[in-house]
């Protein structure tokens, strides 16, 4: 491959890198929120509802986590070896993660509102995740994304005197912002516990569409670890082929 072609990949790899990491952080932030209330929350949703939604939005958004996904089944395939540092190691890790989020997201929200007519508000959305149980699991799949994101980052600017000189006030906002987006989460879920102290019930769009909604998640997800393990075994058996013939050319 020639130097422009890695160079132009590198650009794309971060640009919709970039992208996905201010999804993140927006969406952290408006969790963060709900510390103060699930009303302000609400508004913030409402503005990030509007901006992916849009069709610019959506676009940036879908467009940057298909070419991001792309790119990564293209790095799989063609590593050479995985005798990676723990640094590199962790991003994978949390890189792999944020699909997961994204498709359960998509699913949930998009898809639910596209084809049934859910409209979600955090009020909906917590009720939805307390009556499922899977209230830990939302807080779970947007950390790895967020780390992922920004150790990406990291590495293309740790060698700016800029960043170096920032480092400490940059690890401190990547540590602080999901751990106040879990606190406000966790302060939403009990203002809508003290709201609805005898019963939490799910919107019934979501109710009667549950198990539709439940086939296109576990479909999507199926897809995603499949090519992920596709693209690793054609990379191992690639590269157990160039091994072969490096040794007959050597006799």
């Amino acid at each position: 491959m020639t130097l422009r072609m890695q160079t132009a990949l590198r650009r794309l790899q971060l640009g919709s890198g970039v992208v996905l990491l201010v999804y993140l952080f927006l969406h952290l932030l408006n969790h963060a929120l709900g510390i103060w209330s699930l009303e302000l929350a609400g508004r913030g949703l409402v503005l990030a509802l509007r901006l992916w939604r849009s069709a610019p939005g959506t676009i940036a958004l879908y467009g940057a986590a298909a070419l991001h996904f792309a790119l990564a089944m293209r790095t799989i395939y063609a590593r050479r070896h995985w005798a990676l540092p723990p640094a590199e190691w962790v991003r994978l890790w949390a890189g792999l993660s944020l699909p997961l989020l994204l498709i359960r997201h998509a699913v949930t929200t998009r898809l639910a509102s596209t084809l049934y007519g859910f409209e979600p508000d955090y009020e909906r959305i917590v009720i939805q995740l307390l009556t499922t149980g899977t209230q830990g699991l939302q807080l779970a799949l947007l950390a790895p994304g967020w780390i992922h994101g920004c150790l990406g980052l990291w590495f293309r600017l740790r060698q700016m005197p800029w960043a170096l000189r920032m480092k400490p006030m940059l690890l401190t906002w990547v540590i602080l912002l999901p751990l106040l987006s879990a606190a406000g989460f966790v302060r939403m879920m009990r203002a809508v516990e003290a709201k609805r102290p005898i019963l939490l019930t799910p919107d019934p769009k979501l109710i009667a569409h549950q198990l539709a909604l439940n086939a296109w998640r576990h479909d999507l997800v199926a897809l995603y670890l499949s090519l992920i393990v596709g693209a690793f075994v054609a990379g191992q058996f690639r590269n157990g082929i160039e091994r072969r013939r490096l040794r007959g050319s050597s006799i």
